[in-house]
Formats: structure tokens, C-alpha cells, sequence
């Protein structure tokens, strides 16, 4: 017997299926492409660079579109990543998207907004959107005041506000309805007052993040009688202080409570959780000794930093670590730790990385050939100690993994690299040498060096090493990407250098005895390069407007050197860090003949040759400009005035002429001036409001007047 069905149930049905039918012909929802045209309409016109174009080029079936996700049952669009979609030329520009246009989406559930920084906008259009469970409006520059609306999107399950301008208390009541909540990132806000204990009592939070904000008091978890739910929480970066609530956090696997005001002992109890995998204590006030781990048994814990704390005392023994040997990284640095180290320590069955840097550690490394070192180190950092003894590279020989190793600054421990016919099994990444009892021929016979082929930074500074420069580190494979042979006594010329150096981005190899001319080509040789320290030397000949091609360049170092000519025009605009050229024959027009922006932060000129007069158009951002003992010459320019940034000028022993402009009032953050053995003349501004550490105005014929009445009104270390 069939079925029946009334004549209005059956078109009901009709219908849908008709609906159903002319959707599908399309791949997707009328409404919902018209919507995605619309976003992208709004790009457009405001010019960005990475709207989606090929939107509606690529066919009707907006499930196919780039950044877009369809369910694939109903075809409606369930996913929309937008992220970084506004990008323009302009940096002060805005996107100004009514966010209204997503309503349309009826089931979306991700929604990715972001890195496009939005004018202020309303966020009701995304409250009513009912299964919408993710949403990142990070870098989108909303401010506190939406955090109302978003409380109202109860269905969210991750939220990511991160990188915003929140500058405000967090209101209590913000996010207490968004009860599905289980990720919520608001990290590097500037959300000040107490941390709100309705985030730690969402039931299903399982990640918290709010790291680099300006939270203050202790945490909240004392409110609750059992654990929190939470598994990840990040509060590093704050200035949170008080009492740690350990009983609360049975449940975390990862805790990061770096950089904040902690203080007083570490509670062992802490040492002790039983998910705890991750722990990092690191930049607090902590002190007293390592905590000892009374627990009955294994912990998980996996990963600790305590570095830069006031931690001192002996380094625990191994029967007071026996619980933590599943530890893969081990961070005690910059702490008080005495005594010798541990061999357990580096015996641990899991041990990969172990920093035990800057502290008073002292006596010898605890290895010698015949110890079985943890095959899975990867990185030993040891400097900056009192070690002494012996430590040869040839104990280190059955670690595969090692990438890292730093004993510098143990200027008593003996050093023992070169091992002729040792190929180590390993491959370093870093090298870390400085201020060792190293041996000096390490350059003259690189038995070692030459075997290690995945150098990315290399330090033999400090260690008077002879020889000549080694060029024969730049090959053609080479992956370094800093050099470090400052304070040695190389000789030699740098080049001839047949090969690119793509990775390489610091070199100083300062007071040296390095010779000869800067190759012509070196601008290219080392295209990445942002720090060349090549002060303290015997290089000659003139500076080579190649250097101009390092578009990266912050500090340019080439003082006490005998360069003779000009300096290139370009340096001053290429150069935006620190250009130090002191004590040389440089001569020519100051600044080239430059007469606009410097973009240079600190110049230092002084002790050559330079003349002219200073130029009459000077703009840009200088706060150090030292000029003094060159022959400069003419009326000393009012546009030096116009660099507000100014903290310390010197033209002490020039041949300027003049007065001082009483536009140098406007200049409220000089520290130092020197304007000493010039042909100044005229009276002194009054600057009532200027506050100097140093002031030199002799050697100049300037009228008498009481400094206290007029330039100066504090001095606090030296007038002359």
C-alpha cells in the first residue's frame, strides 16, 4: 500500500528540490558569491596589493575560489581565510570593510581576518552567525572596545585576538558566555590590572595565551577549590608577582610564566605536576638553591628554563634529579650556580640541549674519552664561567647530533681542536670560541675548521690568533652568516674572494693587523651583510661606493684604518644604523656635498679631514654626530637644529664661524655639546628648559654671559 502525501507537503518538497538543483548548478549559494565579490570589491578600491583577483575569474563556483571552503553537502561556504589580504603602499591606511556582509554566510565556521589592519568598525555582523567556531582577528588594530561584541559569539571554540592595541583593564565579564571557548590567544596587547579569574573558569579552556601585555598581581587560581582545566597557559611578559597556585595546575602540560616579577623560592611542588611537560621561570627574581624533587617518582617534565634568575648554590646531584630524567633542555644561565659541573648532567638518557652559561661554575668538564656522553646533545653552551683544565673536541666524538658548542669567555681552559686525521662524526652549526686558552694555530693549521662544512656562526675572537685572514672560509657552499675574529692578530688582506657569501650577515674582525684596500666589489660579495666591523687595522685605499649595495646594512665600522679620499654620498642613506669612520685621511665636502635626509642614527666622523661647511638642509634622525677635529669651516648652519633627535654633537676643534641659532631651544634632548675651539662669536640663547651632562664652549669668542641665565640651566657632570 503506498504512502500519502498532502498536495502541500509535496511542493513543500518540490521546492527545496528545485532550490537544491539550481545551487548545485552553480557550485555555490547566489547570495554567498555576490557576499565574496563584495570583500573583494572593497580591496580593490583601496588598492591592495593581494586582494584576490582571481575571485569570479575563475568561474561561478565560488567553493572553488581561492581562500574559500565549502561544506560539501549544502555547498555553503564553511571556511574564509582573509588573513593579510590588505596590504598597500601607504602604511597609515585602513581596511573599511562593513563587516555586515558576512551574515550572509549562514553556516560559516572559520573565519580568518587576520594582519589586515581595519578602521573601527562594528562587529555585529558576526554575532549572529550561529555555528561560527573559529575566529582570528589578530593584527587588525581594533582596540578593547570590542570585546563585548565578541562575548556575544557563544559558539566560538577558538579565538585569537592577538597583536592588537588593547590597552585597557580586562573586563571581568567580557568572554564569561563564550562557554565552548578551548583556545584563546590576546597575547602582545597592553591589557593592564589584575589577570580576570572568569578566563581561568571557562570549563573547557585548554589554552590561554596572554604573554607581552602589562598584567600586574598574582594569578587567580587560589579562587578554585580543584584544578583548572587548562593545559597550555602563557603569562610571560607581564608583571605578574605573588604566590605561584600549584594546586591548580594539575592539569597543565605547558606553563611559561617568563619575564615577569616572581620572586623568593621555587616551590618544589611545581617540580612535581604530573602532566607538566614544559616549564619556563626564566627572567623572575627567583633565588636559593635548584629545588629538589621529593616526588615518589618519574616526572614528565621535558623542557626547563630558570636562565636569567638569582638562582645559586650548588648544582643538584644526581640522586636530587633522579625524577627528572626524561629532560631533553636544560637552561640554568646568567644565575649564581657554583661549584663544579655535574657529570650526570650530561649523561642524562635524553639530554639534548644544556646551557650553563654565565654563572661561577668552575673546575673541569666533566668528560674524557672513555665517558659515553648522551647521544641525542645537540648543544653544549658552557661560557662565561671559571672552568679550567683540559677539553679536547676529540671527547665529543660519538655525538652525531652536536650542533653547538660555546665555551667562550673560560680564559682558562685549555682548548684542544686540532686533531690531525680526526674527522668528527658531527657537523656544527655554531662555534663558540671566545677568550679561551685556545690553540693558536687553530687559523694556520684549520685541521678542524676545514671538516666542519655547516658553520653558520663562527667566534674565535678574543684569543690572539696568528696568521692570515682566513678567505679561504668563503667558499662557493659556504652557510655562514657570522664571523667573528675581532681582537686576534691576523695579518693578511681580505680577498681576493671568488664567491658570493649569500647567508653571511656579521662580520667583525676588528684590532687585527689586517692590510691592504676593501675589495671594490664587496657590496656584492656580501649582499645580506648589516654589521662590518673592520676598526682597529691597517686597511688603505678608498672606501668603495659598492658598499652602498648592502641594503641591509645598520652598523658600518671602519674607524682607526688609514682610508684616504671622500666617503660615498650613498652611505649616508644606505647606512641606517651606526657609520663609524674616526681616525683616518678621509677628506673632501662633509657629507659628501649631501644637502637632505641622513638616515643615519649615530655618525661619527671625527679625527680626518673633512671641509666645507656643513650644509644648509639637513633633516633626518641623528642622535650622535661627531664631527670634531676635521677642518670644517663656514657659518655654523641653523638646519643642524632641525635634527630634533639629537643627543650628542660635537664640532670641537673646526674652523666654524657664527652664532649659535637660538633654534637649538628645540632641540630638548641633547645630552652633550661640544662646540669648543671654533671662531663662534655672538651672545647664547636662552634655553631655559635644555638639561646637559656636558657642555664645552671654550676656545671660542662667544659674549659673556652667565651660562646658568641662558644656554644651560643644569649641568650635571662637566661645563667648560
Amino acid at each position: 500500500m503506498g504512502s500519502w502525501l498532502p498536495w502541500g507537503s509535496l511542493s513543500l518538497i518540490l521546492l527545496v528540490l528545485l532550490q537544491t538543483m539550481l545551487h548545485s548548478s552553480s557550485g555555490c549559494f547566489v547570495e554567498e558569491r555576490a557576499a565574496l565579490l563584495d570583500i573583494r570589491s572593497s580591496l580593490l578600491r583601496t588598492r591592495s596589493m593581494l586582494a584576490p583577483v582571481s575571485w569570479g575569474e575563475d568561474g561561478d563556483d565560488c567553493c572553488s575560489w581561492e581562500r574559500v571552503k565549502c561544506n560539501n553537502g549544502t555547498q555553503r561556504v564553511s571556511h574564509l581565510n582573509l588573513s593579510s589580504v590588505y596590504v598597500t603602499i601607504d602604511a597609515d591606511d585602513c581596511w573599511s570593510l562593513n563587516l555586515t556582509v558576512f551574515s550572509t554566510f549562514h553556516e560559516l565556521q572559520y573565519l580568518d581576518l587576520s594582519y589586515n589592519p581595519a578602521c573601527l568598525l562594528s562587529l555585529q555582523g558576526l554575532v549572529r552567525l550561529s555555528k561560527l567556531r573559529y575566529l582570528d582577528l589578530s593584527g587588525t588594530l581594533l582596540g578593547g572596545g570590542f570585546l563585548a561584541f565578541i562575548g556575544k559569539i557563544v559558539s566560538l571554540e577558538v579565538l585569537a585576538l592577538n597583536d592588537n592595541e588593547m590597552n585597557a583593564s580586562f573586563p571581568a565579564t567580557a568572554v564569561e558566555n563564550l562557554r565552548n571557548l578551548r583556545q584563546l590567544n590576546m597575547s602582545w596587547n597592553g591589557f593592564n590590572g589584575n589577570l580576570p579569574g572568569s578566563l581561568f573558569a571557562l570549563p573547557h579552556l585548554k589554552i590561554l595565551d596572554l604573554s607581552g601585555n602589562e598584567f600586574g598581581g598574582s594569578i587567580p587560581g587560589s579562587l578554585f577549590l580543584g584544578p583548572i582545566s587548562l593545559e597550555v597557559l602563557d603569562l610571560s611578559h607581564n608583571r605578574l608577582n605573588g604566590t605561584l597556585p600549584v594546586r591548580a595546575f594539575e592539569n597543565i602540560r605547558s606553563l611559561n610564566l617568563g619575564d615577569n616579577q616572581f620572586s623568593g623560592s621555587l616551590p618544589v611542588s611545581l617540580f612535581a605536576l604530573p602532566r607538566l611537560k614544559s616549564l619556563d621561570l626564566s627572567d623572575n627574581n627567583f633565588e636559593g638553591r635548584f629545588p629538589i624533587n621529593l616526588s615518589s617518582g618519574p616526572v614528565p617534565l621535558e623542557v626547563l628554563h630558570l636562565e636569567n634568575n638569582k638562582l645559586s648554590g650548588p648544582l643538584p646531584t644526581e640522586q636530587e634529579f633522579v625524577n627528572l630524567q626524561k629532560l631533553r633542555e636544560l637552561y640554568l644561565s646568567s644565575n649564581r650556580f657554583s661549584g663544579s659541573i655535574p657529570t650526570f648532567l650530561l649523561l642524562l638518557p635524553h639530554i639534548e640541549r644544556l646551557n650553563l652559561s654565565t654563572n661561577f661554575l668552575g673546575g673541569q668538564i666533566p668528560t674524557n674519552r672513555s665517558f659515553n656522553l648522551s647521544p641525542s646533545l645537540k648543544s653544549l653552551w658552557f661560557s662565561q664561567n671559571n672552568l679550567t683544565g683540559k677539553f679536547s673536541f676529540i671527547w665529543l666524538g660519538n655525538l652525531r647530533k652536536l650542533e653547538v658548542i660555546d665555551l667562550s669567555g673560560n680564559s682558562n681552559l685549555v682548548v684542544i681542536v686540532n686533531i690531525p686525521g680526526w674527522t668528527p662524526m658531527f657537523q656544527l652549526k655554531q662555534l663558540l670560541l671566545s677568550g679561551c686558552d685556545l690553540d693558536k694555530n687553530i687559523i694556520v693549521e684549520p685541521y678542524f675548521l676545514r671538516t666542519q662544512r655547516h658553520l653558520e656562526v663562527l667566534d674565535l675572537s678574543n684569543n690572539n690568533l696568528s696568521g692570515s685572514m682566513p678567505n679561504w672560509l668563503f667558499t662557493k657552499e659556504s652557510t655562514l652568516q657570522e664571523l667573528h675574529l675581532g681582537n686576534n692578530s691576523l695579518t693578511g688582506t681580505l680577498g681576493p674572494i671568488w664567491h658570493t657569501q649569500s647567508f653571511l650577515k656579521i662580520i667583525r674582525i676588528h684590532m687585527n693587523h689586517v692590510e691592504g684596500q676593501l675589495p671594490t666589489n664587496i657590496g656584492s660579495l656580501f649582499p645580506m651583510l648589516s654589521v662590518l666591523d673592520f676598526s682597529s687595522n691597517n686597511i688603505s685605499g678608498h672606501i668603495p661606493p659598492s658598499l652602498c649595495e648592502m641594503r641591509q646594512m645598520d652598523i658600518l665600522d671602519l674607524s682607526n684604518n688609514k682610508l684616504s679620499g671622500e666617503v660615498p654620498a650613498c652611505v649616508f642613506s644606505s647606512c641606517t644604523g651606526v657609520f663609524r669612520v674616526s681616525n683616518n685621511k678621509l677628506g673632501g665636502q662633509i657629507f659628501a656635498g649631501v644637502n637632505s635626509q641622513i638616515n643615519t642614527n649615530e655618525l661619527y666622523l671625527d679625527r680626518n679631514k673633512f671641509e666645507g661647511t656643513i650644509p644648509q638642509n639637513l633633516s633626518g634622525y641623528a642622535s650622535v654626530m661627531d664631527l670634531h677635529d676635521n677642518k670644517l669651516s663656514g657659518r655654523l648652519s641653523a638646519s643642524l637644529w632641525n635634527l630634533s633627535s639629537l643627543a650628542v654633537l660635537s664640532l670641537a676643534g673646526n674652523r666654524i664661524t657664527g652664532k649659535i641659532h637660538q633654534k637649538i631651544c628645540g632641540i630638548i634632548g641633547i645630552l652633550l655639546l661640544d662646540l669648543s675651539s671654533n671662531n663662534l662669536t655672538g651672545p647664547l640663547p636662552n634655553c631655559s628648559f635644555i638639561v646637559l651632562s656636558f657642555l664645552n664652549l671654550s676656545g671660542n669668542s662667544l659674549s659673556e654671559t652667565s651660562l646658568k641665565d641662558r644656554l644651560l640651566q643644569t649641568c650635571a657632570n662637566s661645563c667648560t
